[in-house]
């Protein structure tokens, strides 16, 4: 089914609460439940910038479930496994799909997740102004960075995550994010 609109996808929403959807190209996606070890990460990255942003007042940091409805010329809602929207952006906060792009995404690899169409959203979200882009993939360890028009960065175990342009002095270890094993 293609050239549904928001109101489709508020209507699914309301029909099918326990699903996660976004919308891409007037097609609805229904996102699959995301395995334990790429969830668990998720929120290690949540946790870690939301501690650094929230005492310093500067800005949000949004889950898997906060859509933002994109500026694009389908008007694309898009849910990134975490993201960052700097105050200045959105002052205030708003019960419906946030419309601008956020600052900072990253994009967790689940089991079912292909490489590709990740990093095709995360481009996506470069395109129309996010100014920095993380696919993180738990079973390879890595974190590729991406920036507008900017070559990719491949980060590993031993490697520190850093946004600058974003989020001064905010430093993110990559051996930080993974979920711990107990044995």
């Amino acid at each position: 089914m293609s050239g549904l609109t928001v109101k489709d996808l508020k209507k699914l929403q309301v029909d099918y609460p326990d699903y996660r959807m976004e919308l891409v190209s007037g097609e609805i996606i229904v996102m699959s439940p995301s395995s334990l070890e790429s969830d668990e990460v998720a929120a290690e990255i949540v946790a870690q910038l939301r501690n650094w942003v929230r005492p310093r007042k500067l800005g949000r940091v949004i889950a898997s479930s906060g859509g933002f409805r994109l500026p694009n010329a389908d008007g694309d809602i898009r849910a990134p496994d975490a993201s960052f929207i700097s105050a200045e952006k959105l002052p205030r906060p708003t019960e419906d799909y946030a419309e601008l792009v956020p600052d900072l995404i990253f994009e967790v690899k689940s089991k079912s997740d292909k490489l590709p169409k990740l990093r095709q959203k995360i481009q996506d979200f470069l395109e129309l102004g996010t100014i920095v882009g993380v696919l993180v993939n738990p079973r390879n360890r890595t974190m590729e960075v991406y920036r507008f028009m900017r070559e990719k960065i491949v980060l590993r175990d031993g490697d520190v995550l850093e946004v600058a342009e974003i989020l001064p002095g905010w430093k993110l270890p990559v051996a930080e994010v993974w979920a711990p094993e107990f044995e």
